[in-house]
C-alpha cells in the first residue's frame, strides 16, 4: 500500500467523506489477489496429506481461514490424530472472534447480512477495514477484500489439489514444503514489535522442541503458550 493519506472533508450536511472509492477498491483488490493466490499452496499441501480434492475444496469453502487450514492438513500429514489436528486448527481460528468484536462496531452491518459477513472475518479483511478512515470506506474495503479473497482462495485450492493429483507424489517434487513456506511468508511482515518477534521465536522453539516427543498436532497447542509467557515476562519488567 502506498503512502496516500486520506483527507476527510465535511459536506454541507455535515457527513464525513472518506477515501475515494477507487483507492479503497485498489488496495482491497491488491490484498485479495496477493493472498488468494496462496490457495494453490493449500491445495497442494492438502493433496500431499492424503486429503481428496473434494475434501480440500469443502475445507476452503466452509473454514476459509488459511492458518487453520494449513495447521489441520499439516498435522494430518504428520500422522496426527484428527481430533488433535482439529483442536489446533480451532485454536488458531479463535482469533477471528476477536476481530469480529471490533468489526461489528466499525461496520454496523444490517442483521440479515451479519452471518454471511462473519464468514469473511479473517486477518486480511480486518486489516483492510481497520485501515479506512470512515465506516463507508471500511464497508467497501471489507466487502471487496472478502469477495476477491474468497473467490480466488477457493479457485486456487481446486487448481492446486487437481495439479498435485496430476503430478503424483508431491514430496518427490518438494511441494510438501509449499504450505509452511507460504504461512511463514504471510506471518513475517506482521512481526513488527519486539514483543511479537519474541512470541514468534518462543513459539518456534516450543513447537520444534516438542515435535519429536509429542503426537502430531499437540506441539502447535504447546506453542500457543508463547504469547501468555512473553506477556507475563514483559509485565514483570520494572
Amino acid at each position: 500500500m502506498g503512502e496516500h493519506r486520506a483527507v476527510i472533508q465535511e459536506t454541507p450536511e455535515g457527513v464525513a467523506e472518506g477515501r475515494p472509492r477507487a483507492a479503497v477498491v485498489r488496495d482491497a483488490l491488491g490484498v485479495g489477489v496477493a493472498v488468494g493466490l496462496s490457495g494453490f499452496a493449500f491445495g497442494v499441501t492438502a493433496a500431499g496429506a492424503g486429503i481428496s480434492t473434494l475434501q480440500a475444496c469443502v475445507l476452503s469453502l466452509l473454514v476459509f481461514t488459511g492458518a487453520s487450514q494449513f495447521a489441520l492438513v499439516g498435522a494430518l500429514a504428520a500422522g496426527g490424530n484428527p481430533f488433535t489436528a482439529a483442536a489446533g486448527a480451532f485454536f488458531l481460528g479463535t482469533r477471528n472472534a476477536f476481530y469480529g468484536l471490533r468489526l461489528s462496531q466499525l461496520l454496523e452491518l444490517p442483521r440479515p447480512v451479519r452471518p454471511l459477513a462473519a464468514h469473511w472475518v479473517i486477518d486480511e479483511t480486518t486489516a483492510v477495514a481497520l485501515a479506512q478512515p470512515d465506516r463507508k470506506s471500511a464497508r467497501l474495503g471489507f466487502t471487496v477484500t472478502g469477495l476477491t479473497l474468497y473467490a480466488l482462495w477457493n479457485l486456487t485450492t481446486l487448481l492446486g489439489a487437481l495439479g498435485a493429483e496430476a503430478i503424483g507424489d508431491t514430496r518427490a517434487w518438494g511441494l510438501d514444503a509449499a504450505g509452511p513456506a507460504v504461512f511463514l511468508a504471510l506471518l513475517a511482515p506482521m512481526l513488527k514489535t519486539s514483543t511479537e518477534r519474541a512470541v514468534a521465536v518462543l513459539a518456534l522453539v516450543l513447537g520444534l522442541g516438542f515435535l519429536p516427543v509429542l503426537p502430531a498436532g499437540v506441539p502447535v497447542l504447546i506453542a500457543a503458550l508463547a504469547a501468555p509467557v512473553v506477556l507475563w515476562m514483559k509485565g514483570r519488567r520494572p
